[in-house]
């Protein structure tokens, strides 16, 4: 399929998994455009790519960001700090791009809306948060579904758990994390390290939107909740273990006091915002695929590849940086 006769397909937010859903569509033949707030020093011209700046709230650069879409990606996801400000109305923006368009409308949704799941979470697990930000994902993901129940816009909503994977400066795996246990230090864990818990790869998350927002799945994804494929869930504090061998050092994690957690909280905004979702490694926290991989025939990419290539590249990141 050439450039000319290929489906465009928008991808709302170009952080961790929207720039990796960006170089997956265009890998299946797409023809892809990037909405972003601000310019960046990344946003270099490609074939096929295309990037559009400004904000999605105006309806004036909406309306530009989504002309000609077939299928529209919100993958947009505001600083904890920035939530109940930001959170709902870039949802919304994202609603009216798809609706404008005449678009299908794929959103990356979280697990926050569970609050404490009492076995595995799958689609039928009820909304119960215990968070600000649960109540928040609550409404976004009620204004979507709504959105497709009135015909507004065709929906569906895909939710991972945290992620795991390379490059990726908003998760438990991050610089700080690879920066503690290169010096000998332990990772931090906002709980407990040995709790089951689910983690889903990024690359995995980016496919798996792909799938959703492929005209011929539009049948079967649209109007559903979809987990994502996901491993099945060991402990944060075994995956560490097994990363820290391919990498060649000793990794173990240490619980973070939720009292440290809530006394940080009262100097630095962004603590208060992680303290609060620290229950997630108080109990179980685990997903159930099965339905996502029944419907599309795909399943997670097998854990032994994720922490061998997780590890070669932090191996190459982090000792580039030591020698610099």
């Amino acid at each position: 399929m050439n450039n000319t006769e290929s489906e465009l397909h928008v991808v709302l937010g170009a952080g961790q998994i929207g720039t990796r859903l960006a170089e997956v569509l265009l890998a299946r033949g797409h023809r892809v455009r990037i909405v972003r707030k601000s310019a960046s020093l990344s946003a270099s011209p490609r074939v096929g790519l295309e990037w559009a700046i400004g904000d999605v709230t105006d309806p004036a650069f909406a309306a530009r960001a989504g002309h000609g879409a077939t299928a529209v990606y919100d993958c947009m996801n505001p600083g904890y700090t920035e939530w109940s400000a930001r959170l709902l109305p870039l949802g919304l923006g994202a609603i009216g791009i798809a609706r404008v368009a005449a678009a299908r409308l794929v959103a990356l949704d979280c697990l926050y809306m569970y609050g404490r799941p009492a076995k595995a979470i799958d689609e039928t697990t009820p909304m119960n948060p215990c968070s600000r930000k649960g109540e928040l994902r609550v409404k976004l993901a009620l204004a979507r579904l709504s959105a497709h129940a009135k015909g507004d816009v065709r929906v569906a909503i895909g939710r991972a758990s945290d992620f795991f994977g390379t490059d990726l400066p908003y998760s438990m795996f991050s610089d700080r994390f690879y920066q503690r246990v290169l010096a000998g230090k332990k990772g931090e864990c906002t709980g407990d390290p040995n709790m089951p818990h689910s983690y889903t790869y990024a690359p995995d998350v980016a496919k798996a939107l792909a799938t959703l927002g492929d005209t011929g799945n539009a049948a079967t994804a649209m109007g559903g909740v979809w987990l994502l494929p996901t491993v099945p869930a060991g402990s944060t504090q075994a995956l560490g273990q097994r990363l820290g061998q391919a990498m060649g050092v000793r990794v173990e994690f240490a619980a973070v006091p939720k009292i440290a957690l809530k006394a940080l909280g009262l100097f630095v905004p962004v603590i208060r915002e992680v303290a609060e979702m620290a229950y997630q490694w108080e109990v179980p926290y685990t997903i159930d695929d099965s339905r996502f991989r029944g419907a599309f025939g795909t399943g997670p990419t097998p854990i032994d590849t994720q922490v061998r290539d997780t590890a070669a590249w932090a191996r190459a990141r982090y000792s580039t940086a030591r020698a610099a």
